[in-house]
This record gives C-alpha cells, structure tokens and sequence, in this order.
C-alpha cells in the first residue's frame, strides 16, 4: 500500500457541510442545455451506468489502491502516517476527516447492533485529528469484521455515492461532460473532497472555469478538461502525498489525447508506474 495517495478532505465533513454542497448549473440556465451547432460538443455521457461506473471504480482503485478489484477494499484499514488518523475502506474514509464518522453513523442507524457502533464516541473525540484515542487495534479488528458483512459494504457503498460520486457525476452532466469528464470530477472529488475552498473539487472547477468554458457554456471538452486537469495539478502539487500526477497524466489525459471520451474498453493507462488494462 506505500503507493496508496489518500483523499484531501478539507476540514471534517459534518452532516451540515455535505448538506451545503450545491451542484451548480451554469447561471445562464437551470434547464438541460439546448445542443448547440459546434463540432466539439458532445453528448453527454452517464457514467452512473452499471457498466461505466464499473469502469470509474476500479480507475479510482488503481491509484488509490493499486489495484483493479476495488470490493477488496471494503477490508481495507490503516494509518499510513499523513496526518488524518486511520485510512479505510472503499474510498478512503478517514477518521480525522468526518467521513469515516458519518459512514459508521449511517451504519449504525441501518444495523444498530454492530461491531463498530460502540467506538462512535471515540470517532466523534478524534474528528479533525489524526489521533487513535479509544480506536488502536480493537477498531481496526472491528472494521475487518463489519467489512465482511453485506450490510457494511453496503453502507461503504451508499456513502461513497451520497458524499463523492453522485455530486460529481451531477455536476458533469449539468457542465455537459462526458464520461470521461464526469470520472475526472469524480476522482478530483474523492481526493480533494467536496467544497469551494481553492483546495477542493469545487475550488479546482472554479479555477478551471475562468480558464476555459464548460461544454455547457459552448466550450470544447477537450481544452475545458485540459484546463481543470492544469488547475488540479497545481493543487496536488501543494502537499508531498498527493504530487505524483501520473492519475493525471498517464491515466485521464492519456484517455482524452487518445479521443476516448466514452471511455471504451479496452482501456489502458499507467498509475505512479504501475500498468493496468479493463478488456
């Protein structure tokens, strides 16, 4: 796992913040926009399709996990030293975060009776640091044992869409992005987080937007995604865990030189070296 990048999540996650992530259209517009007679807009993708959301899953897995078989993380815990406390499961929930504390709330409203409701108090005490104050091995055996049932990895799961991929894929399609452009909002907001902050998938898109026009807007999604692509680069390169932008380089904009906007298998791209194909 020393490849592993985790997710910068600006500030701890509250209920109250998530709630006060706003997907915004385009001012000029609420409504779908109407097609417009240039050769470079496209339709939009879904990458909410059971296939296509396949495909954005194990993409993500292989730079955050390096590896394609994304379900095995569901088990997946550690502390890997970059300051907000223990790392874990699908997405990279992290307890120094909120999401990790609002994931296992969520669960234990679902599943009352389950092997990490009791460490709730602990999580909510070490919120917005790294610290393993009443979790340490205990927790992490308890996660291991959740994480084998069907009702955790459901949990994993819901949350993962409510928090991180149905904002991203919401707003690619209200921005007329393909699929391609819809993963790259997607990975952008499992790594930085949501928010406006200038750190945060919000941030980059703004900073992104003052670059080039949204398909939306009568923009070319090419040079829009290459815009928010410059605009991340200089937000990974701002903390040490997180400046390999070979998730960039060598995986998105490899797919869009290649045209490949749909994402059509086969797909193949290269993450911090390592090669990986979807057939």
């Amino acid at each position: 796992m020393s490849k592993k990048l985790r997710p910068v999540l600006v500030g701890a996650l509250g209920a109250a913040s998530v709630a006060a992530l706003v997907i915004t259209t385009p001012a000029f517009s609420s409504a779908a926009p109407a097609p417009l007679a240039s050769a470079s807009v496209r339709a939009v993708g879904d990458l909410s399709a059971p296939a296509k959301k396949e495909i954005a899953m194990k993409l993500v897995s292989s730079a955050e996990n390096s590896s394609l078989d994304w379900k095995a993380q569901y088990k997946y815990i550690e502390d890997i030293g970059d300051g907000r406390g223990y790392t874990a499961g699908i997405i990279g929930f992290c307890s120094g975060t909120g999401d990790m504390l609002e994931l296992v709330e969520a669960y234990t409203k679902a599943v009352p009776d389950n092997p990490l409701a009791k460490f709730l108090p602990a999580l909510r005490k070490v919120n917005g640091t790294d610290s393993h104050a009443g979790l340490g091995t205990p927790f992490v055996n308890a996660w291991k044992q959740a994480a084998a049932t069907t009702a955790f990895q459901t949990a994993q799961n819901d949350e993962r869409d409510r928090v991180y991929f149905n904002p991203a894929v919401n707003q690619g399609k209200a921005d007329g992005l393909s699929n391609l452009g819809q993963f790259a909002y997607y990975d952008a907001i499992v790594m930085h987080g949501p928010g406006d902050s200038s750190d945060s998938f919000g941030g980059i898109r703004k900073a992104a937007m003052t670059k080039a026009k949204t398909p939306a807007q009568g923009g070319d999604e090419a040079t829009y995604l290459k815009a928010f692509f410059a605009a991340r680069k200089v937000i990974m390169k701002q903390e040490e865990a997180h400046a390999d932008t070979s998730r960039v380089d060598t995986e998105q904009l490899k797919f869009l030189d290649e045209g490949n906007f749909d994402l059509h298998t086969p797909l193949q791209w290269k993450v911090y070296g390592d090669s990986y194909t979807i057939n």
